[in-house]
């Protein structure tokens, strides 16, 4: 077998394996201490999902931050890695200004509201401009704070995502504008197809969507679709 063909084997593998959904459910925290771990999260307000431990010195506690698909695990005999090593996992908000005093209420120390002046950095302070994005945009503007291990979290604010960026996790604003969008590119079709459930092209719109397509890609998604059911 050639290398031309097995290159072309392999992308066409790779190609195949990004079709199949793989969702980030869990992030593991390397703690020391699990009890001030846990008081700590739930003074920030995010829900105990579960405390379970073997009898034998094993145990997992999961927590999850408000609104998030995602959860973390932290324990003892969960992980070899050491206490405060993971470093820079990103908390989306809408307004950080609005997050950090909430947080800082709940018992957090976090950081001043910060952009930077170059690339991004997780973990110490190098390239932090003091104040959000000049240019307000979203992506740029941030803060941060570190659990009692030192694990730290880099609260970022995105008030309009990047076009094709796959939404999973709605809130009401953001459906509310995507079921706009999705009426708006639905008009083009519905005016020349033949008579058909607007439900059905919608559905496979908004799912094309929040897998992360573009509205055009998202577009020709209802088409075909609506092709296969009348088929």
């Amino acid at each position: 077998m050639s290398s031309t063909q097995m290159s072309r084997e392999e992308a066409t593998k790779t190609q195949t394996a990004a079709t199949v959904d793989l969702k980030l459910e869990v992030v593991i925290l390397p703690v020391s201490d699990v009890d001030r771990a846990k008081r700590f999260y739930e003074g920030l307000g995010w829900r105990l999902d579960g405390d379970f431990a073997d009898g034998k010195g094993w145990r997992v506690v999961q927590m999850t931050p408000p609104g998030s698909p995602c959860s973390i695990l932290f324990g003892k005999g969960l992980t070899a890695a050491a206490p405060g090593s993971v470093q820079g996992t990103f908390l989306i908000v809408d307004d950080v200004e609005a997050a950090r005093a909430n947080l800082i209420g709940r018992g957090a120390d976090v950081s001043e509201v910060f952009h930077f002046g170059g690339v991004l950095h997780v973990d110490g302070t190098a390239g932090r401009v003091p104040g959000p994005d000049p240019q307000g945009r979203s992506y740029f503007s941030w803060a941060s704070f570190n659990d009692p291990d030192g694990n730290s979290w880099m609260i970022q604010e995105i008030k309009t995502r990047l076009p094709g960026r796959g939404e999973s996790n709605f809130d009401v604003p953001t459906l509310t504008a995507l079921l706009r969008e999705t009426e708006a590119h639905h008009g083009p079709y519905e005016a020349t197809a033949p008579k058909h459930h607007w439900s059905d092209w919608y559905a496979a719109y908004i799912v094309a969507r929040a897998q992360g397509k573009t509205a055009d890609e998202a577009a020709k998604d209802g088409a075909l679709h609506m092709e296969r059911l009348r088929h």
